[in-house]
């Protein structure tokens, strides 16, 4: 098992980072959102920066004021300006069970809420973040994830677009990824659309994650999965194992600029920028979703 941090002293890790540029992963967990510091695959710190429940985080890239991490929870959605300090704040009270960027619009969010109305919340500019409008666009059974255009639930995966939502097919749907080539992961397996909904691997799968330039990540009969073709290919053979430090289930995929997140079970953070993965345990349960922003 590889060291978590190979013996790196904290006047090296200020060094890299200054270099290398500085990425935060926030992981929603049953006990708050923590906050850890990346420098390329180098861990720095980390900290409880909410603690609320948070069911999910994402990252709103805006272009009129800060970007912001968003959490959905049982209280509603809690909002913070990435940064430095971020002190998250309600921002509604509907009890929120999803939340993703949404692909259509700029500074806009797409929600899934607990009773399975699904939203699109424009967030006003400026450095205090506020919701300008809020437009239900449908319902669903028992939503799950959000992600890039597509929400996972019960019963299918759904399309958001201009016209509200499209039923696209599959069952039993627990993550999706809309980034690139849309992606679903359900009970049966995980699925990516070609001409339907085509099998990359049969067995349950709980997570997966994109980066929109042909990078995914899937977590399948709890292993991690990593998409390795480069040529546009999505089969079962372009889907190789990846040999994580920790003999832990991962649960919570995100990516960054040149960095791939992934947090298991128990708690541990593992990150890969290139040259193989590396650890830090983080101690936290009920981990919910992983989210990266770009701080400096």
């Amino acid at each position: 098992m590889a060291p978590a941090e190979d013996d790196i002293s904290i006047d090296e890790k200020r060094v890299y980072a200054g270099s290398a540029g500085r990425t935060d992963a926030y992981v929603a967990t049953g006990t708050g959102i923590v906050r850890v510091s990346l420098s390329a695959d180098k861990v720095g710190a980390f900290d409880m920066v909410a603690r609320d429940p948070a069911r999910d985080v994402t990252v709103l890239a805006r272009g009129g004021g800060p970007d912001l991490a968003v959490a959905a929870t049982p209280d509603g959605l809690s909002v913070a300006a990435v940064g430095d300090d971020p002190a998250f704040e309600s921002v509604d009270d509907e009890p929120a069970v999803a939340v993703g960027a949404a692909r259509d619009r700029d500074d806009a969010l797409l929600v899934a809420r607990e009773d399975g109305a699904i939203e699109r919340i424009n967030v006003g500019e400026g450095d205090e973040a506020t919701v300008s409008s809020t437009t239900r666009i449908g319902t669903v059974t028992d939503p799950r994830a959000v992600d890039g255009g597509l929400v996972a639930g019960a019963k299918a995966v759904y399309r958001v677009g201009e016209r509200g939502i499209t039923d696209v097919g599959l069952d039993d749907a627990r993550d999706v990824a809309g980034a690139g080539m849309p992606l679903a992961a359900t009970g049966a397996g995980l699925y990516w659309l070609g001409n339907g909904w085509m099998t990359a691997r049969e067995a349950v799968a709980e997570a997966v994650a994109s980066d929109g330039d042909g990078h995914a990540m899937a977590v399948v009969g709890g292993d991690l999965l990593v998409h390795s073709d480069g040529a546009g290919e999505w089969g079962e053979e372009t889907w190789t194992p990846a040999d994580l430090p920790v003999d832990e289930t991962p649960v919570a995929l995100g990516y960054g600029p040149g960095v791939s997140v992934a947090v298991t079970d128990a708690g541990t953070l593992c990150v890969d920028a290139g040259d193989g993965w590396r650890h830090q345990v983080v101690g936290v349960r009920d981990v919910a979703g992983v989210a990266l922003a770009v701080v400096e």
